[in-house]
């Protein structure tokens, strides 16, 4: 779990300015500070922000969502070989907890050959305590933190998930091909998909692209 401190520091503000801006919205500091420990996705949380005004637009606000949070379901599956043979409460209690960061983190290890969870579960838990925290402190007392943005704690995550994804190129050399084929579609779909579908398609094609270059 000490390895996602760093990537806690980097969600601190994040949090302050998602708490900071749904208060700018209409939404109450308590409200603001449940959204985060319930929904706990922040990219869907900062988009849902345009959609909560009457009348709320329900429909474009699934879709939003369904679009940011679609790669839950391709980190579920990833994780499904080592996830499903848990009982069912702790199954659901360690997804309820999944994010990119924890995720990452957790794929290294089990692609060492490990088999425990508890750094997902841990790390998660770290994770969702930090964003709701600092979520009720940018709810709270944002007048006081003024520009967020000058802490420049946005590089970490962008480090993080470099060395990671670099890191498990390096180990399995037949991942090259779709981190490739998938880093092209993202890139080039960027400027034309909707926010955040440009990834959803970008991991199908790496998929289809490693089972078919797999195929015997």
């Amino acid at each position: 779990m000490s390895r996602l401190l760093p990537i806690c520091m980097f969600v601190v503000p994040f949090g302050i300015a998602f708490g900071i801006a749904a208060v700018e919205q209409g939404i109450g500091p308590y409200q603001a500070t449940a959204m985060s420990a319930f929904v706990f996705t922040a990219t869907a949380q900062f988009a849902s922000l345009e959609f909560l005004h009457d009348p709320v637009a329900f429909a474009s606000l699934g879709l939003v969502a369904l679009a940011l949070s679609g790669r839950h379901i391709i980190m579920g599956a990833a994780l499904s070989k080592w996830l499903n043979h848990l009982p069912l409460g702790k199954r659901l209690a360690t997804i309820m907890f999944l994010s990119d960061a924890n995720f990452a983190d957790t794929q290294t290890l089990l692609q060492r050959g490990e088999t425990d969870l508890g750094p997902l579960m841990g790390g998660g838990v770290m994770l969702w305590i930090t964003w709701v925290s600092s979520t009720a402190l940018g709810a709270f007392g944002g007048d006081l933190l003024g520009d967020t943005d000058a802490y420049g704690f946005g590089v970490v995550m962008l480090c993080f998930f470099a060395a990671t994804a670099f890191g498990m190129v390096r180990r399995a050399t037949t991942m090259a091909l779709p981190a490739a084929a998938a880093i092209a579609v993202s890139v080039a779909t960027y400027p034309v998909l909707p926010t955040g579908w440009n990834i959803i398609l970008a991991a199908v094609i790496g998929g289809l692209v490693s089972a078919f270059a797999n195929v015997e």
